[in-house]
């Protein structure tokens, strides 16, 4: 009967699992891309002019996708508020991030166990981000509710909002 259990709690790991791969990536990228280089593990890209990278790690299994947008230290405290905002409600599997002082559009996720679709999309999401900046701010055309409020009266339907309470 413990073997059974087993088996019907593996088997449906084993029948989901994706087994992405460097070289599955390099494929992917290099159908989606204007153009490519670098390699497995390390790819630099363009799609409509924009520059991506993707960077793998096989042994811990993570990747992610990432591209440059502004010099941090150029953007206004404003713009940095919307890009928080945007995180929780439009940016969705992407999100924008800042290191060694570049704004970045960036999808991180665990390697092996994508798709080719979820790659395909990452992608997609990441480009979006990247030239919905400073405007919508969005990765795909589905947003959750919310904005960034800036007026008095905001602040008031905020404060109608639900809240969380305490236990």
């Amino acid at each position: 009967m413990k073997t059974l259990t087993l088996i019907l709690l593996v088997l449906p790991l084993c029948i989901f699992s994706q087994d992405m791969n460097n070289e599955k990536l390099d494929t992917i990228y290099t159908t989606v891309s204007d153009s490519i280089q670098g390699k497995p593990g390390a790819w630099q890209f363009f799609v409509k002019e924009i520059p991506l990278m993707s960077i793998t790690d096989t042994n811990h299994n993570r990747m992610r996708i990432i591209s440059p947008i502004a010099d941090s230290s150029s953007l206004s405290d404003e713009l940095i508020k919307a890009a928080l905002v945007a995180n929780f409600h439009t940016a969705l599997d992407v999100k924008y991030a800042v290191s060694d002082g570049v704004l970045w559009s960036v999808f991180i996720h665990p390697l092996k166990e994508l798709s080719e679709h979820q790659v395909k999309d990452a992608v997609s999401q990441v480009y979006y981000a990247h030239i919905n900046f400073g405007t919508t701010f969005a990765s795909t055309a589905l947003t959750f509710p919310g904005r960034v409020s800036d007026s008095d009266n905001d602040v008031e339907k905020e404060k109608e909002q639900p809240r969380f309470k305490k236990l």
